[in-house]
């Protein structure tokens, strides 16, 4: 496996590998790590695994899609012809994002329950199971043979490695299930942390679910997921890290970014919405502030409960 990386990760891993702190015990684990698809041969026997931001994949994925592929009769192809790709991101977007330049698109539903906020080292809340991945064909009906066995292999692979790996017939229901349970991500890293904002965070999903309703898009059920989610990943406290409430947006604003995924979350129901002419005002407020947050460097869990249901609109729609 070669994982690719940018700036000061890039170079940590690259002299002296990863370090994995488990609640467990701390590991170092050797990785081979490069910067540039330049640095590598592709093979047909390779796959892609994007898991980036969504408003980082595009450039990934350009940066990827003409790579020579060698193959066994000694001719070469293009990484988008040749090569599988899964889009292992939060949200639904990442995999039409994919299609445009790859032919062999998977999407991956993630729960991981993982933390990286210094070059080189990852936080995995979980051990010795420290995911589950739902990974199926995008879009379903162009599923093959082969496909099949690619993830059969991935699932005796990333099983070994302590995934709990599920292959549903159709991947889209349990990526929308995601979102909707990504959308208090925001939330999660712009209120206190003692804020209840329990409320609020209804208050999104509930819209979500009204929007996803009247647009015809089915979901998987939180019951459902909830009991496929009983043998899978169990947080437990780190020794040593003390990191809240540590979503993925959480540790975006932490690592001072200067952008966040909140587009493509909460921005993804309000593009749903305004796709079928209605709207979706409180995750577009939380969009909007999640962006102001990102570019203008408001701390971390500043929000009170109340201030942030004001900012919402929340308040003036509980009154009437």
């Amino acid at each position: 496996m070669v994982l690719v990386a940018r700036g000061r990760h890039a170079e940590v891993l690259a002299a002296a590998g990863m370090t994995l702190r488990t609640p467990d015990g701390t590991f170092h684990v050797p990785v081979t790590a490069v910067i540039a698809p330049e640095e590598v041969r592709l093979t047909e026997r390779d796959v892609l695994v994007f898991t980036t931001k969504t408003q980082q994949l595009d450039a990934a994925l350009q940066q990827w899609v003409d790579q020579p592929v060698h193959r066994g009769d000694g001719r070469t192809g293009t990484a988008g012809e040749l090569l599988p790709v899964l889009t292992a991101l939060n949200g639904v977007a990442a995999e039409e994002k994919a299609l445009r330049y790859f032919r062999r698109v998977f999407g991956v539903c993630v729960w991981l329950p993982a933390v990286h906020l210094e070059p080189g080292e990852v936080i995995a809340r979980s051990w010795p199971v420290v995911g589950q991945f739902h990974i199926g064909r995008w879009p379903a009906s162009a599923g093959t043979a082969t496909d099949a066995q690619l993830l059969a292999e991935l699932g005796e692979c990333w099983g070994a490695a302590g995934i709990r790996v599920r292959f549903p017939d159709d991947v889209v229901p349990w990526k929308y299930n995601k979102l909707l349970s990504n959308l208090g991500n925001a939330v999660g890293a712009l209120a206190a942390d003692a804020a209840d904002v329990s409320d609020v965070v209804a208050a999104l999903r509930a819209e979500a679910e009204d929007v996803l309703h009247r647009a015809g898009i089915g979901y998987v059920s939180f019951e459902t997921s909830s009991k496929a989610r009983a043998d899978g990943p169990t947080v437990r406290p780190v020794p040593g890290c003390n990191v809240g409430a540590s979503n993925s947006t959480w540790q975006s604003l932490s690592r001072h970014t200067g952008n966040v995924e909140t587009d493509f979350l909460n921005g993804e129901i309000v593009r749903i919405a305004h796709r079928h002419g209605i709207t979706a005002p409180v995750n577009a407020a939380l969009a909007r502030a999640a962006r102001g947050a990102a570019g203008n460097g408001v701390a971390l869990n500043s929000y009170s409960a109340e201030s942030l249901r004001n900012l919402l609109g929340l308040n003036v729609v509980n009154e009437r």
